[in-house]
Formats: C-alpha cells, structure tokens, sequence
C-alpha cells in the first residue's frame, strides 16, 4: 500500500490520499463529546470551541454531554467510536491522565485506544473556604488542619480537583478529607452553606460566589498569579513552593483517525489561541488558552500518565 494512502476497509471506505481525506473533511456534523453533564467548566469550554470550529471549517460540531463515571462513560463512546474524524471528545487531565491508574477498569487504554490532538487550555484551581473559616491563608490553613486533624473536609467535583486537593494535602503534611459531589455547582453550594469548609474548585466556578463575598478565595494552584484574581496568591508563593496542580483540557479522536485530519484540528486551535478574542472568551472561565502539535500533546499525556499514577499510588485514592 503507498505509504500516503489509507485504507478504512471496516468502514466500508476505499482507499484514499490522506491529503484528500484532509481537504474533504468535514463533509458532514462533528461529533464532539463532553464527558461531564452540561454547564461544567469542560462543557463551557467546548461550546466556545465548537462555535469558532463551525465557523471555521464550515460544518456543524454538535456538543454531546455524555457525563458518568468520573468522565469515563463519555471518554469510551468515542475510544469505540469510527476513526473518521467525525468523533472527538474534550479529555482532561482526569480522564485521561487521573483515571489510568485511579480506576482498575476504565473500558480503554488512553495511550493506545485515543489519538491525542491537542490541548486546548490550562486551568489552574482555587481554594476557597466559608467566610466563617478561622484561616484566610495557605499558612493558616496548614496550622488549622494540623491542630484538628481529620476534622476539615474539603468538596471537590471531579477527580482531577480531588487528586489536586490530595496533592495539597500530601505536601503540606495535613489530614483532610476530600468529599466527592457532582457538579461544581453543589461542591459551592455546600462550601457557602457551610457544610464543608473548604473546596477545591476551578476558578471559573468560584469567581462568582468569591466576587458576592459568599466564599473567601485562599490560593491559585498555578505558579503563577492570574490576571482574572490578581490578588489572590499561588500556593507556592504562600509556603509549599513548587505547588502546582493545573489541568489540561484537551481534544482526543479515536486511534487510527487520519493524522491530516488532526492536524488540521490541531492548526486551527493553535491559530484560535493567538487570537485576542479566544483568549478573552478562555479567561472568562479562568482558563489559558493553548495549542499544540499531536506529537507534542502525546509527549505530554505520556508524562501525566506516569505522575498522576504516581501520586494516586502515594494517597492511596479511590473512586468514590
């Protein structure tokens, strides 16, 4: 067979240059598939994306929230689904890096069953607490936490925010307990209830409830300060340096899906990131936008693979 040719004999489709595939494609509506329910920071995320991508490849890209199981139901449609570039997903930093190792059984292997595209924004977390909590900064917290071990619970909506709390939790050398909820939306409600003391939560999610004085924001997991919250301190600076706990949004197609197509993809993504109007739409949900090549994106999810497993290892986590 000529090396620029492939052939989809199981799809019933002869065999064609990988450039025409390229240029025909998208002859028909895109499936891009949200692992999580609607109104998430994930389904926000791919709604902006969608809209630029119909604009730009001059198809539909119809959003599917296919949420359960901490973003794996969603994720194994499309690991299943035909590698014609007309089926994405939106993965994370938890459902293809966290859950490998979190769960015994995820129903694919991210590394082989998924042809990473590209990643499409960073966000870091935000620590927030009840106004009523006696500890307004990391170092407070630290000394609270030690003084009433295992007593401070803290919610969390999703695994990649759970294992971010368990991260914390490690490096400062504290007893808490993370507390599981679905949807950010009831993690916050039960932070200004003050059921739970404190969240670990995306700052899109909090920024609301933080600008109404309902929650008291503690520290950003980035290295960096973020111009969205300027006055809101890392976690880094405030004293455990090198915390870090950002996630990663990122586009993933069936293995097999022609490279040209994700190429494409991963070229108009690295296009919209420079864009004024992309990065303005992505920080509005305290995100960062960000492109890269279907190699480099690999390089980076074989990495996360190796140190999330490592550190669900080291707390010794679970899937609620």
């Amino acid at each position: 067979m000529p090396s620029r040719r492939t052939c989809l004999a199981s799809l019933g489709l002869a065999c064609v240059p990988f450039a025409a595939i390229a240029q025909d494609w998208p002859s028909k509506p895109v499936r891009l598939v949200v692992p999580f329910a609607p109104g998430g920071a994930t389904d926000v995320v791919t709604r902006i994306f969608a809209q630029r991508f119909q604009e730009a490849f001059g198809q539909t890209f119809l959003v599917e929230n296919r949420g359960g199981a901490g973003g794996l139901l969603g994720a194994q449609v499309v690991s299943k689904a035909a590698p014609d570039g007309y089926a994405f997903v939106m993965g994370t930093t938890g459902t293809h890096a966290v859950n490998a190792t979190l769960y015994e059984k995820t129903g694919f292997n991210p590394l082989r069953e998924f042809a990473p595209v590209t990643r499409v924004a960073l966000l870091p977390n935000m620590i927030v607490s009840h106004p009523s909590l006696p500890a307004r900064t990391v170092k407070e917290l630290i000394v609270l936490a030690r003084r009433q071990p295992g007593v401070l619970n803290y919610a969390a909506a999703g695994n990649f925010l759970y294992m971010s709390g368990e991260v914390f939790r490690l490096q400062a050398g504290v007893d808490m307990t993370g507390i599981p909820f679905k949807g950010s939306g009831l993690a916050m409600t039960a932070v200004m209830s003050g059921d739970v003391a404190l969240a670990v939560t995306t700052v899109g999610s909090a920024l609301p409830h933080v600008r109404a004085g309902k929650i008291r924001p503690i520290a950003i997991t980035s290295l960096r300060r973020m111009a969205l919250v300027p006055d809101v301190p890392t976690v880094a600076e405030s004293g455990l340096p090198g915390h870090e706990t950002v996630a990663w949004y990122g586009l993933f197609a069936p293995t097999g899906t022609p490279a040209a197509i994700l190429s494409r993809v991963a070229g108009e993504v690295a296009r919209l990131s420079k864009t004024g109007e992309m990065r303005d739409a992505l920080a509005a949900q305290g995100a960062e936008a960000v492109g890269d090549t279907p190699e480099a994106f690999a390089a980076i999810m074989r990495s996360d693979v190796v140190r999330w497993g490592e550190i669900v290892r080291r707390t010794g986590a679970r899937p609620d």
